[in-house]
């Protein structure tokens, strides 16, 4: 219907060469403006473009053109649909009224409503209106356009915007609805409205394109609306015409046939004239805007073809306009990618329609399945759900491949996309279920309807590979499934019962996996809040999901009060399985063991958990009891005491068994036996992974495991295992002790008491440090690290002065040893680790295990330095290992940085600088004072000085002081160790200046003044003179201290340098905020160089050409005070005067040489070196040659050529020259992935072009690559 061909119309949308509006579409109109509106022939009362208006100013109501009212009842009109309280009928009704008593007058305030939305100032007047085209009026409107701002109605916030959009859409749909059955019709009214908006949709103006695509779009819509009742009342017509004309002769109505057949045709022409109508929207408008550079304005064309195809399937759904929609789903934006897939998803959702969409889902199913991993979560999301209904529909269109993409995404960490997954898979392998199911009596137990499927979840479960996260699956299929994952009676049946003849029973590996699916179940019904790790945190439930979790905590209770022992005595012996099923007194509620009368299943299930803790030695098994004994003796319930008696004994006997075998182990004078060693360790790993949730202080175990450990020190063959269990224990010791006394019901003995228990351990600990075993250092350090935090400064805070006696602050001894542990244990090669623990991290999962336990192990030490425990420039070892552990440790090392600056600005900065201090006397011994500066390792720590730059922010202010405190210590550091080969050589530690120029970005213009004076201090006269390869570091930072700074500041001799050389030109200006483009940026840069080099005498060699900021302005004459005997000095005695600036003498006092005379001296000087110079000005030479060639390749490169200045995205009226408007609007569409085909109406579209209107795109690889390749050459 749409697409029917073009008819000939008198009303055209008139052209306007100046405008240069130009169309990218597929259609065969190569204007794309002729818009097919009128049918063959003109009718009454149709005006062509050239009599639009005629009349108009004849109408009443008007005067000189103008509307009496001053544009009053349009302003009003746009005041009522912003406010939206006025009933939109009334409103439209209103202006109906207004329309038949005069169109033209109405018309004009119906276009001057559409450029008020769009946020323009400008009034169309009647004298606009009547000899003025729509171009010239566009562009009029354009120049009155308020540009100071780029909001409009559409994009604006606020209350009173806020249903601006949906009031603006409703507007448009009333009006047509109200002009249905005649308005419409009359060739005048719509042909006025539909060749201002295809105007508008056309324009460079955002807010016009926008409002007007909007508008058009919602306006299609009405008319498809209104397609759709002429079609019906078509059909209607034609079958009562065919019943009237079966009937026989003699009852047949002619005069119906004749009314009927008369009233057929008019239908006809009507759905003619909307057809072309529409016809017009859909090419003038939609074929260019769903391609539009904003994302916003493709949105609302996917959405509305979307409404189209939904309802009017008839003449809509086909692959004509399928085809925009799954170009569009490789769109650039998420929002538009959503767009697609909730448009489709209402075709999908009908499954009469699913027959016209088999040639679309072949084409493009690829793509929804590729859609699901898509990066934004909500596109992400209707894709699974996308998915989910065309499974539904059918099962043979997704193959086994494209399922199981989707299957993994149950275990997606973003909820939305599990959730979707969850359906997607309940759909696929659980929502099949036998007729004959149905209709059988409900059963219970395994031979219930649901045996099968928690059979399918345990076996996906398994072959999914991920059994550590059963929780994840449970929560991505709790909406959807919770009645399968809530029959818990029918997976005790399946855990306990013998298995039915004939019927499969359960493996080892499937049982273990239904008890930890089970687990997971039991958790989410009793706590009804996602896993860790997925969602935001707890949120707050309604009463009907409150309601639910009682009631599920009810029955949960009731079947594993009872059910719990007997489980429990199947696979006491199974370690996996104990740990999982110990796990769910913890969401009982408690009190249905007094209720429901189920003491003896409480003492059954005690029973239980006493002989497991007797067998097992696992720490899991064991700390799951001592967890389900803690839930269990809660003092709020009746069953405490019960429970409270059953741990006391239990605990008594594990206590004295433990004493009796210490004093044994401890006693015998050989070497301890293999036995007694076993059961010493067995017991006290019972008691450790107790004491960690109850209290056993009354035991006094901190005697006994004191003398264990003080043993395993003396004789320093204590098994590794009994030395660590004996640190946890006593460590727990130590904190229930802290515990008591921090709530103020202690006696003072006790504190003391703690006190000297904890520094005794603490040392201890530290002995630890240097045992042999990395085990038992690995847990002395990071208790040490827990005691140290605890027991620091901050005990006190909070009101807990009274503790102060407990604060502890390490020495520094401790402090080194805990510094030397991180850096023999951490900063380590993955290769030195895995021979360290005898080869049992060869594999993929052990590496990522020791990575994980070294991560720990560094940020407890952060830690302390974070919290002040030790000493800020500790961390200087720390922190040089940055760059070469980054993808191990950055996260963490950057974290501590950032911390430690805030606590201290200054000391940070002396930290980070004492780092690259100590990497840079580390190259020092390894390379030797003549090093490469070229070599990798000095390299290493410039890069990681750049790293550390960044880190200060971009707010100078904050970091002024810390900043100028680090130029100061890397000036005094390079100065320091003079070379012992004379003074004509620089200083050994020279090279630091290089490094340290890494940091003068950071300083502020008058802080670069001050450290270039503190810079000079060190300096002496023949320094300032040297031009040689080894000076360069101090060349190089000295220019980088005076970039940007005031010329009166810069050196003498740096002035003096550059007195040969020409003057900048006026347009060769230091860089502003206002980028360049590469050819200018190239090319002025080489030039500058060019002539420098070319008129100096001495060139200076420098770094990079942005450190060319030496040259100045004009040579003057130097006032004394100026000269550089002011800056440097000649002899000891004004080498002592300058050192002590705060008693200045008159400079011009102290100059033994005149002006001329040093001018003189300084040139002779030069001419001995006019070979050098010779040489460098052939570099220099070769240099620009290079830039040259780079700037032609770069050119060639980004497709700048001379003959192709016509841009790409050409919709938006985009101009070779470009406007900074659209640029500021983000402009990047010719980088979408869109699969279209070549547009026939171009040359040479068959592939996207670069943006050449985003300065971005152009400038930085090819600056970038230009700086570095230049500063290469011209080294070389």
């Amino acid at each position: 219907m749409i697409a029917a061909p073009e008819l000939q119309t008198e009303f055209h949308f008139a052209q306007d060469t100046d405008t240069r509006f130009s169309s990218d579409t597929d259609f065969d109109d190569p204007d794309g403006r002729n818009i097919i509106i009128g049918k063959g022939k003109a009718k009454k009362g149709k005006k062509g473009p050239g009599e639009k208006g005629k009349g108009v100013g004849k109408g009443p109501g008007r005067m000189n053109g103008h509307h009496q009212e001053n544009g009053m009842e349009n302003v009003m009109l746009f005041e009522v649909v912003r406010l939206g309280k006025s009933a939109m009928q009334s409103v439209v009704d209103d202006w109906i009224e207004s329309y038949k008593h005069d169109r033209d007058v109405a018309l004009l305030d119906l276009i001057n409503f559409f450029i008020q939305c769009s946020g323009c100032k400008g009034v169309v007047s009647g004298e606009m209106f009547r000899n003025m085209q729509n171009s010239e009026i566009i562009r009029k409107m354009t120049e009155e356009f308020d540009e100071d701002s780029g909001d409009y109605p559409l994009t604006m916030a606020g209350p009173q915007w806020k249903k601006f959009k949906s009031s603006f859409c409703e507007f448009i749909g009333v009006l047509v609805r109200q002009c249905q059955y005649s308005i419409i019709y009359d060739e005048y009214m719509m042909d006025t409205v539909i060749s201002l908006l295809t105007g508008l949709s056309d324009s460079q103006v955002r807010a016009f394109r926008h409002t007007s695509t909007l508008a058009a779009m919602k306006l299609m819509t009405a008319l498809v609306n209104v397609a759709l009742n002429l079609s019906i009342n078509m059909d209607n017509t034609q079958r009562q015409y065919e019943a009237e004309r079966n009937k026989m002769i003699g009852k047949r109505a002619n005069d119906r046939l004749e009314l009927l057949l008369q009233k057929r045709k008019e239908l006809q022409e009507n759905q003619d004239e909307i057809e072309n109508m529409m016809n017009a929207i859909f090419k003038g408008v939609f074929v260019h805007r769903y391609r539009d550079a904003i994302a916003e304005i493709r949105a609302i064309c996917i959405e509305e073809i979307g409404v189209w195809m939904k309802m009017y399937s008839d003449a809509f759904l086909n692959d004509s306009y399928l085809k925009y929609v799954g170009w569009t789903m490789h769109d650039k934006q998420g929002e538009v990618r959503l767009k697609c897939l909730t448009a489709l998803q209402g075709l999908y959702h009908n499954r009469e329609l699913n027959a016209r969409l088999e040639l679309f889902t072949s084409r493009f199913k690829d793509r929804i399945v590729s859609m699901t991993l898509d990066k934004e979560y909500d596109v992400a999301v209707q894709a699974i759900k996308l998915l989910t209904l065309v499974l539904h529909s059918s099962d043979e269109v997704l193959t086994a491949e494209d399922c199981e993409s989707v299957y993994h995404l149950v275990y997606s960490a973003h909820r939305p996309v599990a959730v979707a997954a969850g359906e997607f898979l309940f759909k696929k392998l659980f929502s099949h279920r036998d007729p004959e199911d149905d209709s059988m009596p409900k059963r219970r137990g395994r031979q219930s309807v649901n045996a099968n499927l928690i059979k399918t979840a345990v076996f996906f479960f398994l072959e999914s590979e991920l059994h550590e996260h059963a929780a994840y699956l449970v929560d991505s299929m709790w909406d959807c499934a919770a009645e399968i994952l809530k029959d818990w009676e029918c997976m005790i049946s399946l855990l306990l019962d013998e298995p039915l003849p004939g019927e499969e029973a359960l493996t080892d590996r499937q049982e273990t996996a239904l008890i930890e699916i089970m687990l997971c179940t039991i958790r989410q019904a009793a706590e009804c809040h996602p896993p860790v790790g997925r969602g935001t945190g707890k949120r707050v439930l309604t009463a009907k999901e409150k309601k639910t979790q009682l009631d599920d905590r009810t029955r949960m209770t009731e079947i594993f009060a009872i059910s719990l022992p007997a489980l429990l005595a199947k696979y006491s012996v199974d370690s996996e399985k104990v740990t999982n099923l110990l796990q769910l007194p913890q969401f009982f509620d408690l009190e249905i063991y007094t209720t429901g009368r189920l003491e003896k299943h409480l003492d059954s299930l005690l029973r239980q958990i006493r002989e497991i803790v007797e067998k097992h030695t696992d720490t899991d098994v064991l700390e799951a009891c001592s967890k389900t004994y803690h839930a269990l003796c809660n003092e709020e319930f009746t069953i405490f005491n019960r429970v409270d008696i059953a741990r006391s004994q239990l605990l008594d006997e594990q206590v004295d068994k433990f004493n009796r075998l210490l004093e044994d182990f401890l006693q015998e004078g050989e070497d301890p036996d293999e036995d007694d060693a076993y059961q010493v360790l067995s017991t006290l790993k019972r008691i450790t992974a107790f004491h960690n949730a109850h209290d056993l202080s009354k035991w006094d175990l901190f005697t006994s495991n004191y003398k264990l450990l003080n043993t395993g020190i003396e004789n320093g063959d204590m098994p590794e295992q009994i030395v660590i269990h004996a640190l946890q224990c006593t460590h727990y010791v130590i904190l229930w002790s802290l515990a008591k006394v921090s709530e103020g019901t202690s006696k003072k003995e006790d504190m003391l008491t703690l006190r000297k228990q904890m520094r005794a351990f603490c040392l201890m600990c530290q002995r630890y440090l240097t045992s042999v075993n990395t085990a038992v250092k690995e847990q002395a350090f990071t208790i040490l690290c827990d005691l140290l935090l605890i027991f620091s400064h901050q005990i006190v805070s909070g009101g807990r002065e009274a503790l102060e006696p407990l604060v502890y602050n390490p020495e520094a001894s401790l402090q080194s040893d805990l510094l030397n542990f991180i850096l023999d244990h951490v900063f380590i090669d993955q290769d030195e680790d895995s021979n360290s623990t005898d080869g049992q991290q060869d594999d993929e999962a052990g590496k990522i295990e020791a990575l994980h336990k070294r991560r720990n192990l560094l940020a407890a030490y952060c830690k302390l330095i974070i919290y002040n425990v030790v000493e800020i420039n500790t961390g200087a070892d720390i922190f040089k290992q940055y760059m070469r552990y980054y993808n191990d440790y950055g996260d963490i090392i950057k974290e501590t940085m950032s911390k430690t600056r805030q606590i201290d600005k200054i000391q940070c900065a002396k930290t980070l600088i004492l780092s690259l201090q100590q990497l840079f006397n580390e190259m020092l011994s390894d390379l030797g004072p003549s090093f490469d500066r070229s070599s990798s390792a000095f390299c290493g720590i410039k890069e990681l000085a750049r790293r550390f730059s960044l880190t200060f922010g971009l707010d100078q202010v904050k970091t002024r002081e810390a900043i100028a405190m680090l130029h100061k210590d890397g000036i005094e550091f390079a100065f320091k160790e003079p070379n012992p080969q004379g003074e004509g050589h620089p200083p050994l530690n020279l090279a630091f200046l290089d490094i340290l120029s890494e940091f003068s970005s950071k300083l502020m213009r008058q802080d670069k003044r001050t450290v270039h004076m503190y810079l000079e201090r060190f300096m002496t006269f023949q320094m300032a003179l040297q031009r040689e390869d080894c000076w360069l570091p101090l060349i190089s930072y000295r220019n980088s201290l005076q970039a940007g700074g005031d010329d009166d500041t810069m050196s003498v001799v740096s002035g003096i340098s550059s007195r040969g050389s020409s003057v900048r030109s006026k347009k060769a200006k230091p860089a502003t905020g206002k980028r360049k483009l590469p050819e200018e940026e190239s090319s002025s840069s080489s030039e500058i160089w060019m002539s420098r080099e070319q008129s100096m005498q001495t060139p200076v060699m420098m770094p990079s050409p942005h450190l060319t900021s030496t040259i100045m302005r004009e040579p003057k004459r130097l006032r004394p005070e100026e000269s550089y005997m002011g800056v440097y000095t000649m002899t000891p005695d004004q080498q002592q005067q300058h050192t002590h600036p705060q008693t200045p003498q008159p400079q011009h006092h102290q100059t033994p040489l005149d002006y001329n005379t040093q001018v003189t001296w300084m040139l002779a000087q030069r001419q001995q070196q006019e070979e050098v110079a010779r040489q460098q000005q052939e570099r220099a030479m070769n240099y620009a040659k290079l830039r040259s060639n780079l700037q032609h390749a770069i050119r060639r490169g980004t497709g700048l050529m001379e003959d192709d200045e016509e841009p790409i995205v050409e919709d938006v009226m985009m101009s070779s020259e470009g406007r900074i408007e659209d640029l500021n609007e983000g402009m990047d569409f010719d980088t979408m992935d869109i699969d279209l085909p070549p547009s026939k109406n171009r040359r040479e579209r068959s592939e996207l072009k670069p943006d050449f209107f985003d300065p971005a795109s152009i400038m930085d690889e090819s600056v970038r690559s230009t700086h570095f390749l230049g500063y290469d050459a011209f080294q070389r």
